[in-house]
């Protein structure tokens, strides 16, 4: 892998985002930590991939609104040039409300997040590279794009939505040297699971249904995002990588 390639990630201020700009900082690459609204948050991000060797600037970006995609993917270019690299990994948690009582507001914030705005920063990051010139983006999904929840049609929906996005951008743009792939995380130990972080009973009870009996933590989603981008994984794209201890394996049990 070599040192120094422009690396954006989105939702970098905390959880799996934070994680991979961490990561890819230890690897000395220039990384633009994309925030929502936590800017001292994002500067303790950026602070980390100094820290690692890497440089780092922070930008503030709404990933469903396109001007402020543009306005952001344009002061990263004037930073660090091009960006070689797309980690999207904003996105919201589930509503945990059922379809009965979803509010059309909800279903439409999580689909303008969770999957426009993998669209939006995806189509902004192809335009600029050049034909034939090597890239690689990395879309955090989840394993509930394919094992739904009760109370997360809006999640789930975005995220089954986000497989065919990165399948079908990955057939478009496999002529051009892009490759797509998605990271589908389980039970990871970030600020989305609050409660499992600071509630060991009930931590404990969602992790006695992993095969590994445990969570797993932002830095091992963000390892498998760093080695997807590499020279070691130059043949892989529109794959979609599990990462969950073996939990999704578990779903038909008692059936």
């Amino acid at each position: 892998m070599m040192a120094g390639r422009c690396v954006v990630v989105t939702g970098a201020e905390s959880g799996i985002g934070a994680g991979c700009a961490t990561a890819f900082g230890a690897v000395q690459d220039d990384v633009a930590v994309l925030y929502h609204s936590d800017d001292k948050a994002a500067d303790v991000t950026a602070d980390a991939v100094r820290a690692g060797g890497g440089r780092a600037i922070t930008v503030q970006a709404d990933v469903n609104d396109e001007h402020s995609v543009e306005r952001a993917f344009t002061a990263v270019e004037q930073a660090f040039g091009p960006a070689s690299v797309l980690v999207n990994s904003a996105g919201l948690n589930m509503a945990g409300v059922k379809v009965r009582d979803m509010t059309l507001a909800q279903w439409q914030r999580m689909l303008d997040t969770d999957l426009t705005g993998a669209f939006l920063t995806s189509r902004r990051f192809i335009t600029a590279r050049k034909p034939d010139v090597a890239g690689s983006i990395i879309h955090i999904s989840s394993i509930h794009a394919y094992a739904v929840r009760s109370g997360g049609a809006d999640y789930c929906a975005a995220k089954g939505g986000l497989t065919n996005l990165v399948e079908t951008m990955a057939i478009e743009e496999a002529p051009n040297g892009m490759r797509v792939n998605a990271i589908e995380p389980g039970m990871i130990l970030t600020p989305m699971n609050e409660r499992a972080m600071t509630d060991a009973a009930y931590r404990q009870s969602l992790e006695a249904n992993i095969p590994m009996k445990r969570a797993g933590t932002p830095a091992e989603v963000a390892a498998l995002a760093v080695w997807l981008s590499s020279d070691q994984a130059t043949y892989i794209t529109g794959a979609r990588i599990v990462i969950d201890g073996g939990l999704s394996l578990m779903q038909a049990l008692g059936a």
